[in-house]
């Protein structure tokens, strides 16, 4: 499996940002998709995941509101729309790919349970 993560950039506060991120290599719809970001210093901190039909999306408290996750399956592709862009969204964000969900609540949540993760790209949210 192969994500190409790509769209970040540096926006003032408020603005917007949509990264996307491609996948290829296995069949798109057999996996779980995140998002996570690690800024300079900090923890990698999981922001948000999308089962493999489309219909269940998940957020960190710290975007909820402001981002919305998407995929679209015909492309491979899954994005991530950003808005009211906060000083403290500036990250790397990396995208990612679970095979499957896990038997225990809230596991999307666990950077660990991911088996794939892209390159990563830059936001910077100015103040």
């Amino acid at each position: 499996v192969q994500l190409q993560a790509s769209g970040g950039g540096l926006v003032q506060t408020g603005g917007s940002l949509r990264p996307s991120c491609a996948f290829s290599g296995r069949t798109f719809t057999s996996y779980i998709m995140g998002w996570f970001r690690q800024a300079p210093g900090k923890e990698r901190e999981w922001v948000s995941s999308v089962s493999s039909s489309g219909d269940r999306l998940y957020y960190a408290d710290s975007v909820k509101g402001r981002f919305t996750i998407a995929r679209d399956n015909a492309k491979n592709t899954v994005y991530l729309q950003m808005n009211s862009l906060k000083p403290e969204d500036t990250a790397v964000h990396y995208c990612s790919a679970a095979g499957g969900p896990r038997s225990w609540t809230y596991w999307y949540r666990n950077a660990n349970e991911y088996d794939y993760w892209g390159q990563g790209t830059q936001v910077t949210v100015s103040s």
